[in-house]
């Protein structure tokens, strides 16, 4: 059974000077998804309610994550995991159809939920600290709670589809609750009752959830970190003709290129479209 490594220098291991201990967050667990929200109501903002009332259609535009809530409880079932639920919010422009041959574009919310489950260990101790907090008194820092902490990271999501509601015996809550920091987003009041017809948008979402807790690694060191590149003054005091000259000629705006990278199938549908 080989040693137990300790913090400490550390002989002949391939340019491993040392073993430090460091206190860092360790991922116990994550996921990813890749999630088709279909038919996720839009609340426009309440100056675009007539416009969709008079609308023909409307057809998709773009969208924004504005801020996702995040919230972990423990699993009573299965010890050492917990549930993580989010609420993704959204901002959504939409182009409605009118009988004029311009679209007018309108501009919504949308909200989709979310939960996952995922193991995040266990954690029982009490942490204090006394960091200090600048023009405020030091008190000692106590964790009211001994949770792991949920990563939540997501890019911009695709509108993949977006239609006028045509029936009337659909029947969804309207939304109780916006935090101020997604209304404000908006630069006015959010029609988020059943005034007006209904618009649903599917939108296409790629995420990764994690669970993260704070913990102390031994790890190995190879040597200290220094940098190669020098700082820029940034004084602006060289000649700009000088840094010019320096910037290389750019042939490939000028001409077309000379060979072109062939998509993959490229031989089996030329065949396929000369035997047609």
């Amino acid at each position: 059974m080989p040693d137990k490594v300790i913090p400490g220098p550390v002989e002949g291991c391939s340019g491993v000077r040392e073993a430090v201990c460091i206190h860092t967050k360790k991922i116990f667990d994550a996921c990813r998804d890749k999630d088709c929200l279909e038919d996720l109501r839009f609340y426009p903002r309440k100056q675009y309610v007539d416009v969709i009332n008079r609308a023909l259609s409307v057809k998709g535009g773009s969208a924004k994550l504005l801020y996702v809530y995040v919230d972990v409880e423990p699993v009573s079932f299965n010890r050492g995991f917990y549930s993580v639920d989010m609420r993704f919010f959204y901002s959504v422009t939409l182009q409605a159809c009118l009988s004029t041959p311009v679209p007018v574009t309108v501009e919504g919310l949308c909200v989709f939920d979310k939960r996952a489950i995922l193991f995040g260990s266990e954690g029982s101790a009490k942490i204090f600290s006394s960091r200090a907090h600048a023009g405020e008194p030091d008190p000692q820092l106590m964790e009211k709670s001994n949770l792991p902490v949920a990563v939540v990271e997501a890019v911009e999501p695709l509108v993949l589809d977006a239609r006028l509601d045509t029936r009337c015996d659909r029947h969804d809550c309207p939304l109780c609750e916006v935090p101020s920091c997604v209304s404000s987003c908006f630069g006015g009041d959010l029609c988020c009752g059943d005034e007006g017809r209904r618009v649903y948008v599917t939108l296409g979402q790629f995420s990764i959830v994690r669970l993260e807790r704070d913990t102390q690694l031994l790890i190995p060191v190879y040597d200290y970190c220094m940098p190669e590149k020098e700082c820029s003054c940034g004084s602006g005091g060289e000649d700009p003709c000088s840094l010019f000259r320096h910037i290389s000629f750019p042939v490939g705006e000028f001409f077309p290129p000379n060979t072109v990278t062939l998509p993959e199938n490229y031989d089996e549908a030329r065949s396929c479209f000369c035997g047609n």
